[in-house]
């Protein structure tokens, strides 16, 4: 039976009519990332309705539901559920107004500032239409739900705690994300999707003195400013210009009053890549100038460096890319369209690269179309399109997770669909 819209979205009224009050409610009642205990219990109430296995905790509050239908390929798809500590500004009657509590005391305003309760939605929904309808299909369909995405830890955790061992080696591995652009547009592209990203705490060791004996210290502040500078040379001189490279600092932290030198400052870091190899070189650029620094200004001992959140470069298959993009462009029509590469990080390609097994990961438009339509043919987007982890971000609902459903569904059937002839 040939893929269409019609036929993916069979009865979907009857399937998906629990779609919108769960996203509302997850939108309202987020989660920090490791902290998602109350998000997973209401995914495993949902995945209670299926025919389907449930392994769970896997990795903190990780699970995977396991949709057996016969002989087949085994497909895995995932979608990410934890929040940021954003104040929501959206407005909406479903907004946000939590407040949670850190590990280490703090609380802070949380926010589903980037999209994950769309991704949560689509999957779920996903997994009602493949469960109703098990007459299209046959193989093996994993559904996948990530704790910890914003933080680049989630996809470790459940690596270590044994995912590989727990399922079948899937054939091939699909994921998605909400992004600015026409809601409603599947964005797919062979390669580098989202870049490589590694963060970097960096500690710079100083001499304490009173504020008014500043020959008496050696000052960390100095040295970290000198530092934010200088890092700043390493993209604009020794990155060729046809190469893609960021360096963010995005805390520096030093001294807790006014009139005191102090002993130490802390620096971190958000770099981003396409290619590994000029990763490797910024890395090592970043270690050089951060050692002199400190050494041209006496620092009493060697900088310490602490490499975390962690996120490979999300590399798509060009096989796989060329099964999917004809049943996407046969689904979506002229709302499939080719997506370009994105300077933002994801941890999704950890989890195919353990497994050993090829993928696809595409976006999915999210902005009202008059709003994206207007700010482009005005030249205005970055001003008046709201972007992931901004506190008025909102994907546009219907479209969005019309779409981001259908994706799901149409990757699965283009392997797991009778008749499907996936490549090998």
């Amino acid at each position: 039976m040939p893929l269409s819209t019609s036929s993916i979205f069979a009865h979907s009224d009857t399937d998906l009519a629990f779609q919108r009050p769960f996203y509302e409610d997850l939108h309202e009642h987020p989660d920090l990332s490791g902290l998602e205990r109350a998000t997973a219990q209401k995914i495993l109430a949902q995945l209670d309705r299926f025919d389907c296995e449930v392994l769970q905790p896997i990795g903190g509050f990780g699970i995977v539901a396991i949709f057996r239908n016969g002989p087949g390929k085994t497909v895995l798809m995932r979608a990410d559920f934890d929040a940021l500590p954003v104040k929501e500004a959206t407005g909406v009657e479903f907004a946000s107004t939590r407040v949670q509590a850190r590990p280490n005391g703090t609380t802070v305003p949380v926010m589903h500032a980037c999209g994950h309760d769309m991704h949560t939605t689509a999957l779920l929904g996903a997994c009602a239409v493949l469960d109703a309808h098990r007459d299209r299909w046959q193989g093996t369909y994993l559904a996948l739900f990530q704790p910890a995405e914003e933080t680049g830890t989630g996809a470790d955790a459940m690596i270590a705690d044994g995912l590989a061992s727990r399922i079948l080696t899937p054939d091939v591995c699909f994921g998605q994300h909400v992004m600015p652009g026409r809601a409603g547009e599947v964005q797919t592209m062979p390669g580098g999707q989202m870049a490589a990203a590694d963060s970097v705490r960096i500690t710079i060791p100083g001499v304490s003195a009173h504020g008014s004996m500043p020959h008496m210290s050696v000052d960390p502040t100095f040295v970290a400013a000198m530092i934010v500078v200088r890092l700043q040379a390493l993209v604009g001189r020794e990155v060729d210009p046809n190469d893609f490279a960021v360096i963010t600092v995005g805390q520096m932290s030093t001294g807790t009053t006014n009139n005191i030198i102090p002993e130490s400052a802390t620096l971190v870091l958000n770099c981003r890549f396409y290619d590994d190899a000029v990763k490797k070189r910024v890395l090592a650029g970043i270690r050089r100038v951060v050692a002199a620094e400190c050494q041209a200004s006496g620092c009493p001992g060697k900088p310490q460096f602490e490499f975390f959140s962690h996120a490979e470069l999300t590399d798509n298959d060009p096989e796989v890319f060329r099964h999917v993009r004809p049943v996407f462009d046969q689904v979506f029509g002229r709302d499939s369209v080719t997506a370009h590469p994105s300077t933002v990080s994801e941890d999704f390609s950890h989890i195919p690269r353990a497994l050993g097994a090829p993928y696809l990961f595409w976006l999915v438009g999210c902005t009202p179309r008059e709003i994206w339509d207007k700010a482009v043919k005005e030249g205005t987007v970055d001003r008046d399109v709201p972007v992931n982890h901004m506190p008025t971000f909102l994907p546009d609902y219907e479209p969005t997770v019309r779409s981001a459903t259908g994706a799901a569904i149409a990757a699965a059937l283009s392997y797991l669909g009778k008749g499907a002839h996936p490549a090998a």
